[in-house]
């Protein structure tokens, strides 16, 4: 990716953050309260999310965040968590999430752990739960909940960066977004959600 973007789109190269400081990635994880993942460590330990969060660097223009901005993305994410209606549902919730594909009361859950966000408030959560999902990466927005794309891209956070470093080197589409380029240099995800016999793409 690193390799792309600089000779592709040098703007968003710059915007890439330096290693994170292991002091930030372990206050973290006590506001947290729990050790991150460590596909998770590894990224932020490359680049500490972006310096300018105007630069999307996933498909659906998500910014990854840096370790301070996970701890307080975080809070404010989990003071949303139903515990109470979590509690009732229990297994049920995690059922329908599975099936469905989307939970209202997932929403805010403390061990889904916000590592990027968008310009209108969505987020991408890395499961940090010790069921089936764990190391999966989610979609957040308050009205939906948490959405579960049955796209491979989704599996796991290395897999998301693989198939992004991939989608980036044969320019094809990933996920229904194929990556371009500006004007200003930046990286930014041409979103095509139509098939070739005009029907709607499901993510």
């Amino acid at each position: 990716m690193e390799n792309w973007l600089a000779e592709h789109a040098p703007a968003t190269y710059a915007a890439l953050a330096p290693p994170a400081d292991p002091a930030d990635i372990a206050a973290a994880e006590r506001v947290i309260g729990r050790p991150l993942l460590k596909p998770l460590v590894m990224s932020l330990s490359r680049h500490d999310g972006l310096l300018d969060q105007r630069f999307s660097l996933l498909p659906g223009l998500y910014s990854p965040m840096s370790a301070r901005e996970m701890a307080a993305e975080w809070q404010l994410f989990t003071s949303f968590y139903d515990k109470r209606t979590a509690d009732e549902e229990g297994e049920e919730a995690d059922y329908d999430f599975m099936k469905m594909g989307a939970s209202r009361v997932l929403y805010g859950h403390p061990q889904l752990i916000p590592i990027a966000r968008d310009v209108r408030g969505g987020r991408l959560v890395l499961d940090h739960r010790p069921e089936i999902d764990r190391g999966r990466v989610h979609e957040a927005e308050a009205e939906p909940g948490i959405m579960r794309g049955s796209h491979e891209m989704w599996t796991s956070l290395p897999m998301l960066m693989e198939m992004i470093a991939t989608s980036l080197e044969t320019n094809q589409p990933l996920n229904d977004y194929t990556p371009a380029v500006d004007e200003e240099q930046r990286l930014y995800w041409d979103f095509i959600p139509l098939r070739s016999d005009g029907t709607l793409r499901r993510s």
